[in-house]
């Protein structure tokens, strides 16, 4: 199989691909084409149906799999697939796992690790609330599992908000042993449940898009929510103990501008804003250079606000 970021200009593809999104629209000179976004697990593609009505294209919608036959172009400086020929495919004819981008690590073994730190935080409450969402909560460990963490920009992947989460919650142990200032317990339940929100905030793959509460809320709120609302099942949790865990996952994002809600006020806070901003940064990084076919400077990118350049060390 040619998978997306494999493509080039004048690249010919004749192979199945997943329709993420089909649209009807309409050219100045008012003749109809379809705007379709085509999938595998490696990324996504524009692609347009210039002759919607040719004997060559099925009916099909979004969400479906095609056959497509066609040539990769380039518009606007971002390569664009020109369809010439889409047949409809039926179950059996693809392997599901080729078009979902799926973390490269191991989900068992990654959750495994996880329970593992979980083990370690010795405040009985936090570890009741930890085991009330990881451990006994079913349908909120499935849909943790298989989440993203973002509909785009870094770990935006099945199994993403896992590899994601652990990640931070790392790099926030190593903190807690270098700043005696921190309290772990706390610093680490935060890091494990900073993101949790997330679960509520996307729709799981293959649409991996915004749910009306992702909208209108956001999963920073969301996220504190959900503690508030494992917290009522603990007999005596602190009330304060409530209220810092729940600051530092409104806080995590550290700036207003941000979106966050409020600024880190306590130590944690700030160490889970920089967990979370490093791993974010670092990976989104990585992503881009795993997905570029350009060699030395990559041209500016917004959200690292620079000119950025594939390292080369010479020896």
């Amino acid at each position: 199989m040619r998978f997306i970021k494999d493509f080039n200009s004048g690249d010919r593809v004749a192979d199945i691909y997943f329709c993420k999104h089909i649209q009807a629209a309409t050219t100045k000179n008012g003749k109809t084409y379809y705007s379709v976004i085509l999938q595998d697990r490696t990324g996504t593609v524009d692609a347009k149906v210039w002759d919607p009505n040719s004997e060559g294209i099925d009916d099909f919608g979004s969400l479906e799999y095609i056959d497509v036959y066609g040539e990769v172009t380039s518009f606007n400086g971002a390569l664009q697939v020109n369809i010439k020929r889409a047949r409809l495919c039926h179950e059996g004819e693809y392997d599901e796992s080729l078009y979902l981008p799926v973390s490269s690590k191991n989900n068992d073994e990654m959750f495994n690790e996880l329970l593992g730190i979980i083990n370690t935080v010795k405040n009985h409450y936090l570890k009741e609330l930890l085991d009330a969402l990881f451990v006994k909560d079913e349908e909120f460990i499935r849909s943790f599992r298989k989440s993203s963490a973002a509909k785009s920009v870094h770990h935006g992947f099945v199994g993403g908000l896992l590899e994601h989460t652990l990640s931070v919650t790392k790099m926030c142990d190593y903190f807690s042993k270098s700043y005696p200032a921190i309290n772990r317990d706390l610093l680490i339940t935060a890091a494990i449940c900073h993101d949790i929100g997330k679960t509520r905030e996307l729709s799981l793959f293959p649409l991996n898009d915004y749910t009306d509460e992702g909208q209108f809320i956001g999963h920073i709120v969301v996220g504190s929510e959900m503690i508030a609302e494992k917290v009522k099942d603990i007999n005596d949790f602190p009330v304060l103990l409530k209220q810092e865990l729940q600051h530092c996952i409104l806080a995590h994002h550290g700036k207003y501008e941000y979106g966050s809600p409020k600024m880190p006020a306590i130590i944690e806070a700030l160490a889970l804003h920089l967990a979370d901003n490093t791993d974010a940064k670092l990976e989104t990084f990585t992503e881009i250079l795993n997905n570029t076919n350009e060699v030395g400077w990559l041209g500016y990118n917004r959200l690292m606000e620079s000119n950025l350049f594939d390292t080369r060390v010479e020896s």
